[in-house]
C-alpha cells in the first residue's frame, strides 16, 4: 500500500464535502493532496499544470473534471442532471450499457463542483476497497495435530 492511500480516509474527505457549500482552494488541495496518486507525477506535468491553473482561475468544476480525467481514466461522466436544487453526478465505466445494467457511482449536493468531487472520492473509496486481497497473504501455521495419512491400500 502506497503511502498516499495509508493517509487516505475517504469517510471523512466524503464528509467533508457533504458538509461544505462551495468549493475553496484549501478543500480541492487537499483532495488532490489525500486522494490523488496520480497527480504528483512526473510524467503527468501538463495535465497537472492545466489543473493548478484552474485552481488558480476558481474554476472548480472544470478543476473537477480535469481531476477525474487524469485520475480515474476508465471512468467517465454517465449524467450530470440539476433537480430540486441538487446536481446528481454518475460515473461509470461502461457507459454505453442501459441504466439498469449498468454499476455507475452516484453522488449529488446543491453545488456542481462538489456533487463532481463526491462522485470522484466514493469511486477512489471502491478502488482502495477493490485493491485490497480477499485472502490472507502470509499463510496461517498448519495445525501441530495435523499429520497427512495415506489413505490407500496397495496389497
Amino acid at each position: 500500500m502506497t503511502a498516499t492511500l495509508r493517509h487516505y480516509d475517504p469517510p471523512s474527505i466524503s464528509q467533508r464535502l457533504r458538509a461544505a457549500p462551495t468549493v475553496t482552494r484549501s478543500l480541492l488541495l487537499d483532495i488532490i493532496d489525500h486522494a490523488c496518486r496520480r497527480f504528483p507525477s512526473l510524467g503527468q506535468s501538463e495535465r497537472t499544470a492545466r489543473i493548478m491553473r484552474l485552481v488558480d482561475a476558481e474554476a472548480w468544476a472544470d478543476a473537477a473534471l480535469a481531476l477525474l480525467e487524469l485520475e480515474l481514466p476508465l471512468w467517465q461522466v454517465r449524467r450530470i442532471a440539476y433537480d430540486e436544487g441538487e446536481w446528481h453526478c454518475a460515473l461509470s465505466r461502461e457507459r454505453e450499457l442501459p441504466d439498469w445494467l449498468d454499476a455507475a457511482v452516484e453522488a449529488r449536493h446543491a453545488d456542481l463542483a462538489l456533487a463532481l468531487l463526491s462522485a470522484f472520492i466514493e469511486v477512489q473509496a471502491l478502488a482502495v476497497e477493490i485493491s485490497r486481497p480477499s485472502v490472507p497473504i502470509v499463510r496461517p501455521a498448519p495445525d501441530p495435530f495435523y499429520e497427512p495419512v495415506g489413505c490407500e491400500h496397495f496389497s
